[in-house]
């Protein structure tokens, strides 16, 4: 998309409120002709953008655009505002690579504080666990990063995935979103057990030595929306915000709650590690007593019953040699008729 171009986010700008613009007018305000207008608006469709065209009216946003702005997430965040260092970008490759590398380049300065917080508004090759391309459109989804600092080493910050995705679930919850669990490592689902999807995900990425310090950066995609070109790019059942809302939070609460939620389960894995989130964490765990299988990376499924985490955050799996621990793998779901 020509996102990347400064001309388009201006005219997506201009189109935010979800109004009919005439050509004449976004060319007039932008100074340029109407033909760089439609050049400009051209391409919007492959970043998950609906722009309708009616002849005589101009252009529109099928749906208003609720764009992050600083100023106003940093008032949702209240006097907890002074922990983060925000910005907002309109478009970035990945939120975490960017943040991980600033944080590479500011080591001769000291170092990236801890809250440093990137948002992007399009991530044009996000990126979730095990390599996978997050999907995600303008406006369609909230993606971020936050850097945490953290005074323990690698060998210490085991189940921290686990404890981030405990604060994204107390954030939606307190928004009022209906129905949301965990699924082991890292995702975040929403429905019932017959009609479980995807709804946002956990990707952590560290640097630093074995016996400290240590920093991470902590990526969060949530879907907002479902755009009927997103959905076809996407491989597993996934749901939006949008789907199971009746009141549908806005991007910038969404982005205050969470970043106030995952300051408070960061301090507290800096002080305990992820034992004190375990009981929480396994209280919304989609499996929780339930028969899986688990498939690894070399192929081989192990089928057993879940039996929560273990303390590191390992899947605690109940096999018929006993109860097994997994750091690694993937659920690949419930098996039917198996004894609990």
């Amino acid at each position: 998309m020509t996102a990347s171009n400064e001309r388009t986010w201006l005219l997506l700008n201009l189109l935010a409120d979800g109004e009919f613009h005439s050509g004449e007018v976004l060319a007039e305000q932008l100074g340029v002709s109407r033909a760089s207008v439609f050049n400009a608006l051209e391409k919007v469709a492959d970043s998950g953008v609906v722009l309708q065209r009616v002849r005589g009216r101009g252009y529109r946003l099928a749906r208003a655009w609720h764009r992050l702005e600083q100023a106003e997430v940093l008032r949702l965040l209240g006097k907890d505002a002074a922990l983060f260092n925000l910005e907002i970008l309109p478009v970035a490759e990945s939120s975490n690579t960017l943040l991980l590398q600033r944080a590479r380049l500011d080591v001769a300065n000291g170092g990236m504080t801890s809250g440093s917080v990137l948002a992007v508004e399009l991530q044009t090759a996000g990126r979730g666990r095990m390599g996978r391309t997050w999907h995600s459109g303008v406006g369609s989804a909230l993606t971020f990063s936050l850097l945490w600092r953290f005074d323990c080493g690698l060998n210490s910050l085991s189940g921290l995935s686990l404890g981030a995705g405990v604060a994204v679930v107390r954030a939606l919850k307190k928004l009022g979103v209906p129905d949301v669990q965990l699924k082991w490592p890292n995702d975040i689902l929403t429905g019932q057990s017959s009609d479980q999807r995807k709804l946002a995900g956990v990707l952590i990425e560290a640097q630093g030595d074995m016996l400290g310090p240590s920093t991470v950066v902590i990526g969060i995609g949530l879907n907002y929306t479902m755009p009927d070109n997103l959905a076809r790019q996407i491989d597993q059942p996934a749901s939006s915000l949008e789907e199971i809302c009746a009141a549908l939070p806005t991007r910038n609460q969404l982005l205050a709650a969470a970043l106030l939620e995952l300051s408070q389960v960061l301090h507290q894995f800096a002080l305990g590690g992820f034992a004190g989130l375990r009981g929480e964490w396994e209280r919304n765990h989609v499996h929780q007593n339930q028969p899986i299988q688990l498939q690894m990376a070399d192929g081989q499924m192990v089928s057993g019953i879940a039996r929560g985490v273990s303390d590191s955050g390992e899947l605690r799996l109940e096999t018929v040699q006993g109860v097994r621990h997994f750091n690694s793998g993937e659920v690949a779901g419930k098996i039917k008729g198996m004894p609990r």
